[in-house]
């Protein structure tokens, strides 16, 4: 069975089909899904899911995109939603993305720095964006020692994932990791120990090969495993087993 630990069915692209395709997902080999939440909003569309659907679990948090949302009222209602639904099992989608830049650097280290204080005060782990933005990631990571999670969609160096490694964190990959021009992905692929990888869809987005380009769900995991199996010499099976457990794991499941 698989573990899809970050996936975003709350968002509008599966408002025509949601409930039919939530509803295949086991028969598809998912035993569990995480899905985090962007926005205040999409944080309290995923409170209802997970209480919907017993094998979709939930996360609260600003996306780095919309950060500029995160007021002490909206900590509130985060931290209030942990508490009322013991199925919201961490903080998150959190983080940095330099990208675009639409939202002023400042703005969002100011509001990836209060997520992380409400992940160590409700001692929860975070899910991690951090796109272009390594270095003030990482040393935003490094003020709360306590907190730990993933780095989704991971994009680093094998050294910064190996810094995270040894600190208690996990990686996660999405469709990426079946691209032919994924090298840097490989590399950390192969490097970390397979206890510290978990796998994603990031769905709606990054559909693996041979979808790339369609609109990616958790029915599509799948191809990450056989990936991930082929790199690192193990069974699918085995990569399937042992992702799950990580996952658990990473969210206390």
């Amino acid at each position: 069975m698989l573990f899809d630990t970050h996936a975003h069915l709350d968002d509008r692209a599966f408002d025509a089909d949601r409930a039919e395709l939530l509803a295949t997902l086991p028969q598809h080999g998912l035993a569990l899904v995480m899905n985090p939440g962007c926005s205040l909003a999409s944080s309290r569309n995923v409170d209802k899911l997970t209480r919907e659907y017993d094998y979709i679990y939930g996360a609260v948090g600003s996306h780095p995109d919309v950060c500029d949302e995160v007021t002490e009222e909206v900590l509130e209602a985060y931290r209030q939603l942990c508490r009322e639904n013991p199925k919201i099992k961490a903080i998150g989608e959190i983080g940095l993305d330099y990208h675009y830049e639409e939202i002023p650097r400042d703005v969002q280290q100011r509001a990836f720095r209060m997520q992380m204080a409400l992940a160590a005060e409700l001692n929860l782990p975070v899910i991690v964006h951090d796109r272009d933005a390594h270095g003030d990631s990482m040393a935003i990571v490094e003020e709360f020692p306590t907190v730990k999670g993933v780095f989704h969609c991971y994009s680093g160096s094998v050294e910064m994932a190996q810094w995270l490694v040894d600190r208690g964190w996990y990686i996660g990959f999405t469709g990426v990791l079946t691209f032919k021009n994924a090298r840097k992905a490989v590399e950390v692929a192969q490097a970390i120990p397979l206890e510290r990888i978990v796998l994603e869809t990031d769905c709606p987005y990054m559909a693996p090969e041979p979808f790339r380009g369609k609109r990616n769900d958790p029915g599509k995991l799948y191809r990450m495993a056989q990936r991930l199996s082929e790199l690192r010499g193990c069974t699918e099976d085995e990569i399937r087993a042992i992702t799950l457990e990580n996952g658990k794991r990473l969210y206390g499941i």
